[in-house]
């Protein structure tokens, strides 16, 4: 994917799981969700898994970073890189 220079990225209302929005720049004209690039997953501090895709718009630029608490509840830390395993 390309990366612009300067990335700009803003928390997604969705109940406190995570997710980040990636900005386009500064007009952020509208895009879709095209693939995941890259999944991942851990385990939160109250022992509840959580998954993480890396995901791309419709042109192969970084749109989001979803992050999915299995049981919907709030996420009560981001991981540390040596808590997260591929898949």
């Amino acid at each position: 994917p390309n990366l612009p220079n300067d990335v700009c990225a803003v928390d997604l209302s969705d109940g406190g799981m995570g997710s980040i929005r990636i900005l386009a720049g500064p007009d952020d004209a509208p895009r879709r969700m095209s693939r995941e690039l890259v999944t991942a997953s851990y385990v939160d501090e109250d022992q509840v898994p959580v998954s993480i895709s890396l995901n791309l718009d419709e042109h192969g630029e970084l749109f989001e970073i979803d992050i999915w608490k299995v049981d919907f509840s709030p996420l009560r830390r981001y991981p540390s890189p040596g808590d997260v395993r591929l898949r």
